[in-house]
């Protein structure tokens, strides 16, 4: 499949009200050409890219699907610049498509018709994530079988909460956090492991070998602030292993407490303490946290068609009513 990139013009600060036509007339010409042959515009992220293809299909005649994925809803469309553009734009679209059902939600409030609104949920590659044992991992890791493991898969960043993790490690005995990620924080971590803690820091890994530190954790954790629906989450869950995570965005949808994990409130140190703890003081059965764990990618990607079809036999009969 032939894919292309076209460069789309922007101006930054002060290029709220201009993003949409610019982005229109930067991809327009190459749209057009696909005019005979294109059914339906799938628009992936909902500003600006999904406010100019409602334009866009418009303009061919076809049907447009946005698909939404989570900061794109609850912090670029909050924007007191950009909430008014979304909701003159987002009702225009012949369906709505998000990750998790809190996301499905907030499309419905920015204008998005209820009827049309439709949970699709990320998968996983059950190829790469699905229950594997977890001293061959470690072996494959050179960890011990004796340590009590907590994995952070994630960019370091304060958003993702490293900074209250890091903390609430450091208040739990004998336990090892490995943190797999690169990013500004990382110096903070290099700084607790100079002063003793004991934490592994891999930095950015390839996808197996994050297989790898999720198959052999004892539980998977990421305290973020705010989050759509992360697939670390999703892959863990996939391979058995409990999460800690906190209560945001799509995590309510995926993790079903004390059964796969448990939630927490973002920026609460103790609380995160406390779910770790209980985490780690219990036996999880790891193939029933797999079974209530996500879909496959091609179970995911089978509900979008049908999404993208029912969009275009609605777009026809719409058009054959109006003839």
């Amino acid at each position: 499949m032939a894919v292309r990139h076209p460069r789309v013009l922007y101006l930054p600060v002060i290029g709220a009200s201009l993003a949409v036509p610019l982005y229109s007339a930067s991809v327009g010409r190459i749209v057009e050409r696909y005019r005979e042959r294109c059914d339906v515009l799938l628009a992936s992220w909902l500003y600006p890219d999904a406010c100019s293809a409602l334009n866009l299909a418009e303009k061919l005649g076809v049907p447009c699907v946005v698909k939404a994925h989570g900061s794109d809803v609850h912090q670029i469309a909050r924007r007191l610049d950009v909430e008014p553009i979304v909701r003159a734009h987002l009702p225009r679209a012949t369906a709505a498509v998000a990750p998790s059902r809190p996301l499905v939600r907030a499309l419905v409030a920015l204008g998005s018709p209820p009827a049309h609104t439709h949970h699709v949920p990320n998968g996983v590659d059950r190829n790469v994530f699905s229950p594997r044992d977890r001293e061959e991992a470690r072996r494959s890791l050179r960890v011990s079988s004796d340590d009590r493991l907590i994995v952070f898969v994630g960019r370091l960043t304060r958003e993702k909460g490293v900074a209250e993790l890091l903390q609430a490690h450091a208040r739990l005995k004998d336990t090892t956090l490995a943190v797999v990620g690169d990013g500004p924080m990382r110096s903070n971590v290099a700084e607790a492991i100079r002063r003793g803690a004991r934490i592994l820091a891999p930095g950015p890994q390839p996808l197996a070998r994050v297989a790898d530190w999720m198959a052999a954790a004892d539980v998977l954790t990421l305290p973020s602030w705010s989050e759509g629906t992360p697939n670390v989450v999703l892959e863990a869950l996939a391979m058995g292993r409990p999460v800690v995570a906190t209560s945001v965005g799509g995590m309510p949808d995926v993790l079903i407490e004390n059964r796969t994990g448990h939630l927490v409130p973002p920026r609460d140190v103790p609380a995160l303490e406390d779910a770790l703890r209980r985490a780690l003081a219990r036996t999880w059965d790891a193939r029933e946290i797999a079974a209530l764990g996500p879909c496959s990618w091609e179970e995911s990607a089978a509900s979008l068609e049908q999404v993208l079809a029912d969009a275009i036999a609605r777009h026809r009969e719409g058009s054959h009513a109006a003839a």
